[in-house]
């Protein structure tokens, strides 16, 4: 039995059947792709962060992704300004995994009825956003849907350019190369359903409620914004040419590290300590380790992964970006390709850890 099934499951959450219609769903697209010389042509399988298409010999990298339900914290909280930067980070930095350089965005705002100052503050955060990633927000729609939809939502799509001969997948990673750990500002933007029906459904807490751990609002906590990190990967891109892997750290945490095309495993031995915000959630759900790790970043928002001798200048261009990072473990050898967290006394494979 899948761990977090139980408390995930009453959340609102199951994972499993979203896996499997994501599975009929690629069935059917993969039909519409063009042939592999054609205009168009479609140069990756589906699963990693972004696609590339062929445009006449230019690698025009896609992505589109959500904000998820941290809309229904902005909701409660009853401020807008700065969830249009998670929106944002979302895409470009799902963007900068194939090695792309994100340069513009559109938006979808779906709202159970137009408002324009909810409008207006969400366009601070998207203007916010991209005014840190470097990139133009080109367009988007406003769909008022009030038979569809309770409050808002809200999803962007991320386009960028990659040299087609230049495309980062993590076909290259090798046993001894270095994980490179980038810190997150926090939750980021995913598992905000679990923690919404830790805090508000079981734990009763009103959104005011201030931890000391915290210091401030619970609210304000879990509408931290994501970090966007284009602008310190883009110049590891630009200045260090073999780097292996990008892994962007979104649901399913360090699950997302076997997201590459090299058949080989994660080993995790060295990460940072954990926010106060992910022991609260594990103290008030009764989340065991399984689960945590299954759903939430835990602190490293973004990996990096490139060779020994490549590792210090790494480190350094985060360091000049003021961008905490550390060495959090390594590549090894498993085709199974597993995640291994031997401190947590857990092994991760699929979209799940087991116990040891």
């Amino acid at each position: 039995m899948n761990p977090r099934e139980p408390l995930y499951k009453a959340a609102g959450v199951d994972t499993a059947a979203a896996q499997s219609g994501l599975h009929k769903i690629i069935e059917r697209i993969k039909q519409t792709w063009p042939a592999p010389d054609g205009l168009g042509a479609v140069k990756l399988d589906i699963g990693y962060f972004a696609n590339v298409i062929d445009i006449g010999g230019i690698g025009l990298a896609i992505c589109t992704d959500g904000v998820g339900s941290k809309s229904i914290i902005a909701q409660m909280m009853n401020r807008y300004d700065t969830i249009g930067i998670d929106c944002v980070a979302m895409n470009v930095n799902d963007a900068i995994c194939v090695g792309a350089r994100p340069i513009s965005m559109v938006d979808y705002i779906a709202i159970e009825q137009a408002d324009a100052d909810i409008l207006g503050a969400i366009a601070i955060g998207l203007a916010a956003g991209a005014k840190q990633a470097g990139i133009s927000i080109c367009g988007g729609e406003i769909a008022p849907l009030k038979d569809v939809v309770h409050g808002f939502d809200l999803v962007g799509m991320a386009v960028g350019i990659v040299p087609l001969d230049r495309i980062i997948t993590g076909r290259d990673l090798a046993p001894g190369d270095v994980i490179i750990g980038l810190e997150s500002s926090g939750i980021h933007s995913n598992g905000l359903t679990l923690a919404r029906h830790v805090f508000f459904e079981r734990a009763k807490l009103a959104i005011d409620h201030v931890f000391p751990e915290l210091g401030i609002p619970l609210g304000e906590e879990l509408l931290r914004p994501t970090l966007i990190y284009v602008p310190e990967i883009l110049d590891i891109i630009n200045n260090i040419p073999g780097v292996k892997a990008l892994i962007n750290i979104t649901g399913d945490g360090l699950l997302n590290l076997p997201r590459v095309e090299a058949k080989v495993g994660f080993l995790i031995d060295d990460l940072p300590s954990t926010p106060p915000i992910f022991r609260l959630i594990q103290q008030y759900g009764a989340v065991d380790d399984a689960e945590m790790f299954d759903v939430y970043n835990m602190g490293v928002g973004f990996c990096v992964l490139v060779a020994q001798c490549d590792a210090d200048a790494a480190l350094a261009i985060l360091r000049r970006h003021g961008r905490g990072s550390r060495i959090i473990g390594s590549v090894i050898d498993d085709d199974g390709q597993r995640v291994h967290l031997p401190r947590e006394r857990l092994i991760g494979h699929g979209k799940t850890f087991y116990g040891r």
